[in-house]
């Protein structure tokens, strides 16, 4: 979510603009976050659906976790007071009495799931909340969490929020098997790896970023130097040979249907099997637009297959114990019993 003042973010009449052109293109799914822009993204969102009264036909989600007041602990977390607290003053920026889907931002490492996951089906007994998912938590957190609350009643794991793109694939490891396994939609965050995919930047950097954006806003000598050494993973994991070549093969992709690089970066990502949704974030209504058609088309299917081989992470320990070539070693070379697994097409 962009609303809000400053950095990369878009101000009230833009914003505003945005929103009425998403819901007029016939979106109707919302994400935001008590942080974002200082609480004055969700301030904006409520404003506009109030202006609007499109309240019921909006599915508005936002989250918990991150602390909101400097040097107040209490203020973040995924603790039971934490929770109740910030879905009290989400539901009073965004003028509603209910959020359709609450997530918890991150994981803590601290609070216990069961703390977690039975004050949130509190949340759902009252009314205030319509379904839980989590973002930014490890499989084996998900796995435990969603069956905790199936063993006792609770409400389940809706969804995941998890970063996805061509750029980032470390979710088909472990999320996504277990989303699959256990009925869990996966809906990926940054799926233009934080705007590389959109082809404004080039892997020798020579001019200043164009247009506004989490990398543009970092950089100030021309370069994205400040980008590679912030110490934030989220940008400074981007920065490999992998990450340019796959780059450089979108581009000639996007170049060969007639797409921008945005557009078949988002679709590759909002096809892939699991996947339920995507968020995309704009601070311009041309950019939102670009964006809403990168559904309208399919990449052939020879231009997707060099895609995912180009992107496809290394498996690592113990994924690749798992594939065709170990598999004469479990049944005695009768390889054909052997099926793919699904989650590793």
């Amino acid at each position: 979510m962009t609303f809000g003042e400053g950095g990369w973010h878009a101000g009230e009449d833009t914003a505003r603009s945005i929103f009425l052109r998403y819901l007029e293109a016939g979106g109707n799914f919302i994400d935001t976050a008590d942080i974002y822009a200082g609480g004055r993204s969700e301030d904006l969102l409520g404003t506009f659906i109030q202006e609007t009264g499109t309240r019921d036909r909006l599915v508005i989600s936002t989250k918990f976790t991150v602390a909101t007041t400097p040097g107040d602990p209490n203020s973040g977390g995924n603790g039971r007071k934490n929770i109740l607290a910030s879905l009290d003053a989400s539901l009073r920026r965004l003028r509603t009495d209910y959020v359709d889907l609450y997530w918890l931002h991150m994981w803590d490492a601290i609070t216990p799931a069961e703390e977690v996951m039975s004050t949130l089906d509190t949340l759902v007994r009252s009314g205030k909340v319509r379904a839980i998912g989590l973002s930014n938590v490890p499989a084996w957190y998900a796995a435990k969490a969603h069956l905790l609350a199936q063993a006792r009643g609770w409400e389940p794991v809706a969804a995941l929020q998890l970063e996805y793109s061509l750029a980032e694939r470390s979710i088909e490891r472990e999320h996504l098997p277990a989303a699959a396994e256990l009925g869990i939609g996966v809906i990926p965050w940054s799926p233009l790896a934080n705007g590389l995919l959109t082809g404004k930047y080039a892997r020798q950097q020579t001019a200043q970023p164009q247009g506004i954006g989490r990398l543009a806003e970092m950089e100030t000598d021309g370069t994205l130097e400040r980008t590679r050494t912030s110490g934030n993973p989220t940008f400074t994991k981007l920065f490999t040979d992998n990450t340019w070549r796959t780059i450089d093969l979108l581009s000639d992709v996007a170049h060969e249907i007639g797409r921008s690089p945005a557009q078949v970066a988002l679709n590759w990502v909002t096809r892939r099997p699991g996947v339920v949704s995507t968020l995309v974030g704009a601070t311009r209504v041309q950019q939102l637009d670009d964006n809403l058609r990168a559904i309208d088309f399919e990449i052939p299917h020879a231009l997707a297959e060099r895609l995912e081989e180009a992107s496809r992470p290394l498996p690592g320990y113990p994924y690749y114990f798992f594939g065709a070539a170990t598999q004469p070693m479990i049944n005695g070379g009768t390889a054909a019993v052997y099926a793919t697994p699904s989650w590793s097409e």
